[in-house]
């Protein structure tokens, strides 16, 4: 056998007894009914998952499927329909964990494997690369979900909440959403941010985060302009679009900014941002630089607590 081919193999042989399916049920004229199905992986060895947001919305019973066939009855934790996460909980025996990644040295151009159950098949493996990182997504309901990253790998109803992992099986993303008519895109939302979001649900059963009104997207700095302005940081925030009646709106930034400095802190990455604005002392006049064309300039913010 080649060797690309043992290689997903391998990826996949790690993480599969982790992988699960999952069934959402509703009442409809007084009787239980299926109503809709997703994936999701076992992340911790007391038995929590991560799904999306969507998957179980609205759910009076979930049920969670492992690969060896026995079905279990799970308990919604809580969940973040802004990032599209959600977290169950289980109480069995006879599962692997999903061994959890770090994306801060993920690239554009690396190779990236989904698995889910699409359609309700299970565990059915695609590939594909990255495509881009830290973007905004505008989900079907409206709603903006940060730090999400784009790949090529399809995925299909069913996949979502499904891992997203690397060729050594680590998981790098929560597979989220495909947007409707794209051809060949897809998306997951950044494992540094879903760790941060599962943290603040098991421990508080809900979410804070305080909101600035931007779509965002990473890129690369300028190197020129990076050591002309002595900055830290090889990659910034790119503004892709401010939200209008935002505090961004409020604020002196414009679409096209680089957001190299927030509280008086370097941020490369969306995902630095986010940790940032997870924290309720935030909520005050905050400093941000950023690079606008060649220049580094120096504005004030005021983030919101974003209300679900």
């Amino acid at each position: 056998m080649d060797t690309f081919s043992t290689m997903i193999i391998d990826a996949v042989d790690k993480i599969k007894n982790a992988v699960v399916k999952i069934d959402v049920y509703k009442t409809v004229n007084g009787k239980m009914r299926p109503a809709g199905s997703g994936s999701g992986f076992i992340f911790s060895s007391d038995g929590f998952i991560f799904t999306n947001s969507h998957v179980v919305d609205g759910a009076e019973k979930i049920m969670v499927s492992l690969l060896n066939e026995n079905e279990i009855e799970a308990t919604l934790v809580g969940k973040d329909p802004d990032t599209d996460v959600a977290i169950l909980k289980i109480y069995a025996h006879g599962y692997s964990v999903a061994k959890l990644g770090d994306t801060s040295q993920l690239q554009i151009g690396q190779f990236v494997i989904a698995i889910g159950n699409p359609y309700g098949y299970q565990h059915t493996v695609t590939t594909g690369v990255v495509s881009a990182l830290g973007r905004t997504l505008q989900t079907q309901s409206g709603r903006m979900v940060d730090n999400v990253i784009q790949s090529d790998a399809a995925l299909n109803p069913g996949n979502s909440g499904g891992p997203m992992i690397n060729t050594d099986g680590e998981v790098i993303g929560v597979n989220t959403a495909v947007i409707q008519g794209a051809q060949g895109l897809s998306f997951s939302v950044d494992i540094n941010t879903a760790k941060e979001i599962a943290v603040q649900i098991i421990r508080d059963g809900k979410v804070f985060k305080a909101y600035l009104g931007l779509q965002l997207q990473d890129v690369p700095i300028n190197e020129k302009v990076r050591q002309h302005h002595k900055l830290s940081n090889r990659a910034g925030i790119f503004i892709t679009r401010i939200e209008p009646d935002t505090p961004a709106s409020r604020s002196q930034l414009m679409e096209g900014d680089i957001i190299v400095s927030f509280n008086n802190k370097p941020v490369s990455n969306s995902n630095e941002l986010f940790k940032v604005l997870t924290h309720k002392d935030i909520l005050t006049i905050t400093n941000i630089s950023v690079v606008r064309h060649t220049e580094l300039l120096n504005f004030i913010i005021v983030p919101t607590e974003k209300k679900n």
